[in-house]
């Protein structure tokens, strides 16, 4: 399995905003993230980090 949790980095603590995600898109300051069951979220911020090894994308706002 690809799949990782996405997560946002507020204030210094990081928040799961959605598990199983296996779509990223990123729109200018706008991030598009999709899940394996259909489930979509848009986040303002950018990525700051992805480690598919260890299934996590780290999203900074």
């Amino acid at each position: 399995m690809c799949e990782a949790n996405a997560y946002l980095l507020k204030e210094g603590k990081e928040e799961l905003i959605l598990e199983a995600v296996d779509k990223v898109e990123n729109e200018g300051d706008t991030i598009k993230i999709e899940n394996i069951f259909g489930e979509r979220k848009i986040i303002q911020g950018r990525i700051r980090s992805m480690s598919l090894v260890d299934h996590r994308i780290l999203i900074e706002s």
